[in-house]
């Protein structure tokens, strides 16, 4: 395993890695289902089931996906009611607050990048971030910028940050947040409190994990 490396600038991802959204995802999912007499799923399956923006969770969670004649329907459905909810229970992992700070005391440059819709990565954190994040970039409407695992969305981060790809690391929990550090030119920090494990995230070629926020601070 690595030592976790101190860095000038730091890019999170956003579900998993700095705030709890699974509880509230899967609330909207199933409220979404249920309004087309479509089964419904639990919080495991939802886990599996995110990580690659809203649009494919819903397609995994919606029976015959997007070929589902429903799905546009049921998506919107999800979008709206998401909107609303999204911080019923929403919050910071425990440690992620302080991590923030102290990254900012020691003159840090942060961001986030998620492929949670624009709208609502804005709005979470500058709710729950807004000390402290500086750039927060969700799933990009422009034409042309792709979302993770593609480098685009890191690579505007870095840009309004003001600042290059060396000293910066990305943060993440699952496999695209690996992807998305090898197609950005970044060394990647997996986290081992988000929504994947230990053994899935070494199968997915992690050498880097931080088993607390806090540890993210120390070279051990």
């Amino acid at each position: 395993m690595e030592r976790i490396k101190q860095y000038d600038t730091y890019i999170f991802d956003l579900d998993g890695t700095l705030l709890n959204t699974l509880d509230d995802l899967m609330a909207s999912v199933n409220y979404a289902l249920r309004q087309y007499g479509m089964p419904e799923h639990s919080r495991d399956e939802i886990r599996r089931f995110v990580g690659n923006g809203v649009r494919l969770l819903m397609v995994r969670a919606v029976p015959q996906g997007d070929a589902n004649p429903l799905f546009e329907e049921v998506f919107r459905t999800f979008r709206e009611h998401y909107m609303v909810h999204s911080q019923d229970t929403t919050r910071p992992y425990e440690g992620i607050p302080e991590l923030l700070a102290e990254l900012k005391l020691r003159g840090k440059r942060m961001a986030v990048v998620s492929n949670k819709f624009y709208v609502a990565t804005q709005e979470l954190c500058h709710h729950f971030f807004a000390d402290t994040i500086e750039v927060a970039i969700g799933e990009h409407e422009a034409e042309g910028i792709r979302k993770k695992p593609a480098p685009d969305t890191v690579y505007e981060a870095l840009s309004q940050l003001g600042v290059g790809k060396e000293g910066a690391v990305y943060v993440g929990d699952s496999d695209v947040d690996l992807q998305t550090a090898r197609n950005s030119g970044l060394p990647c920090i997996s986290v081992l409190w988000g929504f994947r494990d230990r053994d899935f995230l070494i199968n997915n070629g992690a050498t880097a994990f931080a088993v607390t926020p806090l540890s993210i601070l120390t070279d051990e």
